[in-house]
């Protein structure tokens, strides 16, 4: 499926620059320290975490939300919208969990189409009407389609990364260097910047992957008004009935259709959705195309 905004090049120029930013702290950590292989021990505890992310994602995110599997007869509606999206993009059926909150939301993970769980919370299935819920789940199946989970598994291991180097840096202090001001200064704004620049970088990652999975969604169940009507209902839940954010459900949040924790201010500037008025917006651009 074509990306109206070219989110896929979007995707690989900030995967470009975190790269690039990570190899100037490896570099810098390196010459601190007179020792090269310090960077590859960043980078094999990188791969490892990106590694049990992806694989168990999930599990992770099913255990973090306390969902409980559903069988056709206890769901009958969701395994319909579901069967019929997943046989029009020739994709296998996923498992179908819903979780025991009245927050309303929705996501989806797993590391393949076979491996796949898409999961609703019991309050989104009060709130949404049939349409609107397959929006939602026609959104929540192109994540999968689109490896998502993939992709942020990578990005969030690459930001640990790089809030790792910044620590390292800031408790070696500069060692090995003789005291050099300069060499000293590099480190100190390399061990600030650098966890801001990651966390930004992945946030930019998410919102860019929530608007592919918005105009995929809306071009499989061929209805993009449907996607916005039921993302003003779950914006206005989710802010009347927030998450805690707290544990494993703050590594579950991006997955999620919307924000599921409450905030303004810096919290909203770096929240890993982009703002619900510009999601509708482009949905509502799409119907009139």
């Amino acid at each position: 499926m074509g990306h109206g905004h070219h989110n896929g090049l979007k995707t690989f120029g900030l995967f470009a620059v975190m790269w690039a930013v990570l190899l100037g702290a490896g570099a810098l950590i390196a010459t601190m320290t007179r020792s090269p292989g310090v960077i590859w021990l960043f980078a094999a505890f990188g791969l490892i975490g990106t590694f049990v992310s992806y694989w168990r994602s999930d599990v992770i995110a099913v255990r973090a939300m306390q969902a409980f599997p559903v069988s056709e007869a206890e769901a009958p509606v969701m395994y319909r919208i579901v069967r019929e999206l997943a046989q029009s993009a020739k994709q296998p059926m996923p498992r179908l969990y819903v979780a025991p909150t009245d927050a309303p939301n929705a996501f989806a993970t797993g590391r393949s189409p076979r491996k796949a769980v898409v999961c609703c919370t019991s309050g989104i299935l009060q709130i949404l009407d049939e349409r609107e819920l397959r929006g939602v789940l026609a959104h929540e199946l192109m994540h999968v389609y689109n490896r998502d989970i993939l992709t942020s598994s990578v990005a969030a291991a690459m930001s640990g990364l790089l809030t790792s180097a910044g620590q390292f840096m800031l408790f070696s202090g500069g060692r090995g260097r003789g005291g050099n001001p300069f060499a000293l200064l590099g480190m100190v704004l390399m061990a600030l910047l650098a966890p801001v620049g990651a966390a930004v970088i992945r946030m930019a990652i998410s919102r860019t992957r929530e608007f592919d999975a918005d105009e995929d969604g809306a071009t499989l169940s061929g209805d993009p008004l449907a996607l916005a009507d039921a993302l003003r209902k779950i914006e206005g839940g989710a802010s009347a009935r927030p998450l805690r954010a707290e544990g494993e459900l703050i590594n579950v949040a991006p997955m999620m259709i919307a924000n599921p924790f409450r905030g303004a201010g810096l919290v909203r500037m770096f929240a890993t959705h982009p703002p619900m008025e510009d999601r509708i917006a482009r949905l509502e651009t799409m119907a009139m195309r």
